[in-house]
């Protein structure tokens, strides 16, 4: 049996994800990225293969992406995360045009063509108000978790605005709020809509076009999910579960097997997406 692997060492979670000769998942396993990413690398592919029960020798090929990509010393190949984010998304969701990844430290809008290059992209990773880091900040002032947003916006009855386009006006609105005694939840959703504006403003300058995709673990939130669908007015894919944050790894794993393809036939590896 053929088995690739796909590494995501993202700035808040590393990801390790193994694919089988017909593009099955094996196993995967998510944790922390910290400030060490070439050990939390080293460890979650290790998880990963104990999880599936093998050993380092049964991985055929192995590609790693994310910003910590070059840490994971033991990968044949390192890609962008715009590369792994569209071979990860078309390997969900085939018709796939336009990507929005919504991680901890950055926004990401691109689209790809047929043949899964990425033709055109913007990043929004210069202000924490306009990533997923300012969900978790905002949840932390009022006393609340990283694992409490979903809940909490879910319990939103009125949408509070925060309209700052810095980290440091946005939360002097939510200070704001808190003393006027809004509801805790209805900050959390405002904090999502905000958010999601910004996003939608990168897809629009990428000239979005069906179908949309949306990964990253922000997306794990169905607030987050609702309101991207609300101002864009049509649907968009999303995957289940917990697979929205492993699209990347995903993406990595199967450029693995088209790369591992390429040097079994006798062709040069390493020109898709390589960096």
């Amino acid at each position: 049996m053929t088995i690739t692997a796909g590494l995501d060492v993202g700035s808040t979670y590393t990801k390790a994800l193994l694919l089988d000769d017909n593009s099955n998942i094996i196993a995967r396993k998510l944790n922390r990225t910290g400030y060490k990413p070439g050990e939390i690398a080293e460890q979650t592919f290790q998880e990963v293969l104990d999880l599936a029960g093998i050993t380092r020798d049964a991985v055929d090929y192995t590609v790693a992406t994310g910003l910590g990509r070059f840490q994971a010393a033991f990968s044949q190949l390192n890609v962008t995360d715009l590369t792994s984010a569209a071979w990860g998304s078309n390997a969900l969701f085939p018709g796939t045009k336009t990507i929005l990844d919504v991680g901890g430290q950055s926004v990401k809008a691109l689209r790809c063509d047929e043949k899964r290059a990425v033709t055109s992209f913007r990043l929004n990773e210069k202000c924490a108000a306009g990533t997923g880091a300012f969900l978790e900040k905002t949840a932390r002032y009022m006393g609340f978790g990283t694992e409490d947003i979903g809940p909490l916006a879910v319990t939103s009855t009125v949408e509070v605005p925060i309209s700052g386009v810095c980290t440091v006006f946005a939360e002097a609105e939510v200070i704001n709020h808190l003393s006027q005694g809004v509801a805790a939840s209805d900050i959390m959703q405002g904090a999502i809509i905000s958010l999601v504006g910004k996003s939608v403003q990168l897809m629009k300058r990428v000239k979005m076009e069906p179908e949309v995709t949306l990964i990253g673990g922000i997306m794990r939130y169905p607030s987050m999910v609702t309101a991207v669908r609300g101002l864009l007015g049509i649907d968009v894919n999303v995957a289940e579960g917990d697979m929205v944050q492993y699209a990347s790894a995903l993406g990595a794993a199967t450029l693995a097997r088209y790369q591992l393809e390429k040097v079994r036939s006798g062709a040069r590896a390493g020109s898709v997406g390589a960096r």
